[in-house]
């Protein structure tokens, strides 16, 4: 797949790159897809939440009624779940939501996402650019150009380049992040996926083992 190479002033350089079809023009795995997103959600959960049940509250322990001839339901606890202010019935503990999937499945997903990207014309390649020192207007200006600036755009950089990071960072709708770093949440998450030239080795290889 060959696709025009164009420069941050949103203009083509006369260079085209060309796509692997085993990363950029496959049948997309959409349950693999779904597995690999489901995954990345639940590993940001942080499973912190807690409520105290009956054993957890202070209270007295006494009973609190005598069993029977009361025409009411029996009783023990105050600290019972039924009672207000006692203690919460099946409440939510700690716990730890992320699970494992092996590599290949999610090498399938995040290049059935990329297919994805590229079928809807989704994608753009970028030539390598720096920034002389980290200025949100020169990202700003990039955006502008590329027709960005009111679109969810992930930018994925061969390596990392901490003025092209901070330029973006306070940007909320743009994300810059390193070929390593790519995943399959990203790339659906983004409307506009921007892959500088040099990240497109790092993907390919990352990708096709």
């Amino acid at each position: 797949m060959k696709v025009a190479v164009l420069d941050i002033n949103g203009k083509e350089t006369g260079r085209k790159a060309d796509l692997s079809d085993g990363v950029f023009a496959i049948e997309p795995n959409n349950h693999a897809v779904y597995l690999d997103v489901k995954q990345y959600l639940a590993n940001q959960r942080q499973g912190t939440h807690k409520a105290k049940e009956r054993a957890e509250i202070t209270g007295s322990t006494r009973k609190i009624k005598k069993q029977k001839g009361t025409g009411t339901a029996r009783a023990g606890s105050i600290k019972s779940g039924v009672f207000r202010g006692g203690g919460r019935m099946f409440g939510p503990r700690p716990r730890n939501y992320s699970f494992k999937l092996n590599k290949n499945l999610k090498r399938l997903a995040r290049r059935s996402a990329l297919s994805i990207k590229a079928n809807e014309k989704s994608i753009i390649v970028l030539e390598d650019f720096n920034f002389d020192a980290p200025k949100t207007k020169n990202f700003t200006a990039v955006l502008n150009a590329l027709d960005l600036q009111n679109k969810k755009s992930l930018f994925v950089l061969g390596a990392s380049n901490n003025n092209v990071y901070l330029s973006s960072r306070n940007l909320k709708g743009s994300e810059v992040i390193t070929s390593s770093e790519l995943s399959t949440y990203k790339i659906l998450n983004a409307n506009q996926v921007v892959l500088l030239e040099s990240s497109l080795e790092g993907i390919e290889s990352n990708l096709s083992k």
